[in-house]
């Protein structure tokens, strides 16, 4: 597989190992930008959609630049112009519509869409996120976008015979936003599939449809696979024949009880290791990050880990979520130290000449 990491090592980056670090899309909104929405839907507000545009694109650039100030290799602008993983894709995507709110968890709700006609690809989705963002950081950009198999399992099936067929046709659309992500310049893809862990016998359909995806994507394109919660004993080590990169996993807010599911067999691709719990506001001290990054040195070396959280922080304190990214850079940077120095042993997944 062709090393896609080393692109996104900063020229400046003051030591030798280099453990990549991102985070995985979601970050919490400007309380302002919640007030740009409400008087946008005010019709007594003559807050219009240059307004809610022009409020759209300093939040993406606010949050890009708490990225890149808390030290991030790779940034992402907290998706600040989406509202929900599936609902913002389903509206638009061609053959879908909304029949009203679907409670999720707690007090979370969010328009599940149902498929009511063949899907197609009417516009594109993301490539304007990525142009501003990309103009307005000076770190590479990278781009989450929901992946098939979840925008298809998390809607109303209408028309098609399964999930499955529905997926594929899904796959096709996605595949050809990427290619007009790269065609924008994007070196960094991230497919959201937190449906798979969930309904893991599917995972067949899940390869299948990243076959579709990655078909025609150029060999220096990062492409990733985020996979949150979930029992991954399931599939792995199936997952490891997908087309793919890197895996992104959530393992911190299990305390790390599934991290020996991955020793079972060599783990060939890269780990993208969640080592920040966003689940609770707590922030984790930097030492403590050392040691969650250490269980990812237990089943790759140096040169195959990321180290993110485990999954969006959108729903943290946004204090709270910058303090947690700013600590992790910093555990990343002394962990890149400490083996520079010997200090550290890495796990029996090194390879045999080191």
């Amino acid at each position: 597989m062709t090393d896609t990491r080393e692109q996104f090592r900063p020229e400046n980056h003051p030591n030798d190992h280099f453990l990549l670090t991102t985070v995985v899309g979601s970050y919490p909104k400007p309380k302002w930008l919640n007030r740009a929405h409400e008087l946008f839907e005010d019709e007594e507000h003559s807050f219009d959609d240059d307004d809610l545009e022009e409020a759209l694109d300093d939040a993406a650039r606010l949050i890009t630049d708490e990225h890149e100030r808390s030290g991030l290799d790779v940034v992402v602008d907290g998706e600040m112009r989406r509202n929900e993983m599936v609902e913002y894709f389903a509206h638009l995507i061609e053959g879908y519509e909304f029949n009203g709110r679907v409670k999720v968890w707690g007090h979370n709700y969010y328009d599940k869409p149902s498929v009511v006609d063949d899907v197609e690809y009417d516009q594109e989705w993301l490539v304007d996120e990525f142009e501003f963002t990309d103009s307005a950081s000076a770190r590479p950009v990278k781009v989450p976008i929901t992946g098939p198999y979840t925008l298809a399992n998390w809607s109303f099936n209408e028309v098609y015979d399964d999930t499955e067929e529905l997926a594929y046709d899904l796959a096709d659309l996605v595949n050809e936003e990427i290619d007009r992500l790269v065609d924008a310049g994007a070196k960094y893809i991230q497919i959201d599939e937190p449906a798979l862990a969930t309904t893991p016998d599917d995972h067949a359909i899940v390869g299948a449809c990243l076959d579709r995806i990655v078909d025609d994507i150029p060999e220096d394109v990062r492409v990733g696979l985020h996979v949150c919660y979930g029992d991954y004993s399931r599939i792995y080590p199936e997952m490891l024949d997908y087309p793919v990169d890197e895996f992104d996993l959530e393992l911190c807010n299990g305390n790390y009880e599934q991290l020996d599911v991955f020793k079972e067999e060599e783990f060939t691709a890269d780990l993208a290791l969640g080592v920040l719990d966003v689940h609770v506001a707590d922030v984790e001290p930097v030492e403590q990050i050392k040691e969650n990054i250490k269980k990812g040195l237990e089943i790759v070396p140096p040169e195959q880990l990321t180290v993110s959280p485990d999954c969006g922080l959108k729903l943290l304190p946004r204090e709270a979520a910058y303090k947690k990214m700013e600590n992790m850079v910093q555990a990343a940077r002394e962990i890149e130290e400490e083996l520079d120095a010997g200090e550290i042993d890495v796990g029996h997944a090194a390879p045999a000449d080191d």
